[in-house]
């Protein structure tokens, strides 16, 4: 929860010894010079989905859908430049109206000189969220800690995680997550970043903890080792879209399923390949028109599949996919650069597809071939 002017509690000693950074000083000052807006709704603050949609992360209460903020700063693979910004914020509020109150950001978002661009620009626009406050102090933060080479010992996720705060302006965090895993280039670091992260958690600069891009296997081990500190594993996050869902995602979700952790789906529409906008002779700029070159001549039984599905329910194609990874029990996370993208996201909820509807989707995504499929995240771990 964005709370600029609540002290997070220590659950070690019952209190906090987190000093407030200036920024959060900052951001609290306005914070009360601000009208404040308990009364006031200048928004349409009506949820997009059902109660019993929501999901449960840890004990964090979230909506059924969040959004990502990778494309916030990032200019190499989504061409940001700073004009975007108030077109960023009015999806913000739009979505936050609409009662989307999970918003998944990094301390490595945003490129060059940007780097912590994605943070910066989520904890200003909580801050000005011009609605009503009680819809505002319901906003999740999760950010993500990168697995840096220097970052070998607990104190330094600590220190990742401080920085964290002083950029979104806040003192806690909902959910902190590791980045990713070391298991790969470093197993030897892997146990000083979960001791971090239950620091975090211990020290009350988090209120859920949670892993990003950890296979079965390292999954099982982090819960175990943060379980004998008494922290709880709230979510895993993982690449899982239609062009997503081999062994490994379906490994993680059975993982997931036993040891009570959600499962957080980043890139459900495959970097926006499945929203059926593409075409050979239509591709986007940049690596991205590289990579859907090359999918989109495999993908095209599964697209059609997702076109009927989607003509059948009159939703969009990236209604649909992004709904499948709700069937899946995953709460995606798409991204947006515009209105027209979160509009269209924000129609994936409040509605179910059948069980036959699931089935040929499922179908048509695993008949695709490896040439077809999402390359796997150079971080994920087995």
């Amino acid at each position: 929860m964005h709370r600029s002017l609540h002290k997070p509690v220590n659950r070690k000693s019952q209190r906090s010894n987190h000093r407030r950074s200036a920024s959060t000083q900052c951001y609290a000052l306005l914070s009360w010079l601000k009208p404040k807006n308990s009364t006031r709704n200048d928004l349409n603050e009506s949820p997009a989905y059902r109660k019993q949609d929501t999901r449960v992360l840890g004990e964090l209460q979230v909506s059924p859908m969040g959004l990502g903020t990778w494309s916030w700063g990032n200019q190499f693979i989504w061409g940001y430049e700073e004009s975007m910004d108030p077109e960023l914020q009015r999806l913000f509020n739009l979505a936050v109206s609409r009662g989307v109150n999970i918003f998944d950001t990094a301390d490595s978002y945003g490129t060059g000189r940007l780097n912590g661009r994605s943070e910066e620009l989520l904890g200003r626009f909580i801050n000005e969220y011009p609605g009503s406050d009680r819809v505002r102090d319901n906003i999740n933060i999760a950010t993500k800690f990168a697995a840096y080479p220097w970052r070998i010992l607990p104190g330094n996720v600590v220190a990742a995680c401080k920085g964290s705060l002083e950029r979104l302006g806040t003192d806690q965090l909902s959910l902190g997550q590791l980045h990713w895993s070391a298991a790969n280039y470093a197993p030897l670091q892997e146990l000083a970043l979960w001791n971090g992260l239950a620091d975090c958690y211990e020290l009350g600069l988090i209120k859920a903890a949670g892993v990003s891009n950890y296979g079965p296997k390292e999954l099982r081990r982090i819960h175990k080792k943060l379980e004998g500190r008494g922290v709880p594993l709230a979510s895993a996050q993982i690449q899982f879209s239609l062009l997503s869902w081999g062994q490994e995602q379906q490994e993680v979700q059975e993982v997931c399923s036993e040891l009570g952790v959600g499962l957080i789906a980043y890139s459900p529409l495959a970097l926006g390949v499945l929203s059926g906008k593409y075409s050979e002779t239509n591709l986007p700029k940049g690596p991205r028109g590289l990579l859907f070159k090359q999918l989109l001549p495999e993908i095209q039984p599964l697209l059609q599949v997702l076109s009927a599905v989607a003509r059948s329910r009159r939703k969009s194609m990236s209604q649909v996919a992004i709904n499948w990874c709700m069937c899946k029990g995953a709460i995606p996370i798409p991204g947006a650069k515009d209105l027209h993208q979160v509009e269209d996201n924000l129609g994936s909820m409040g509605w179910r597809l059948t069980s036959s509807e699931e089935k040929a989707l499922d179908a048509a995504a695993s008949s695709v071939s490896k040439q077809g499929r999402m390359v796997q995240n150079v971080f994920q771990t087995k």
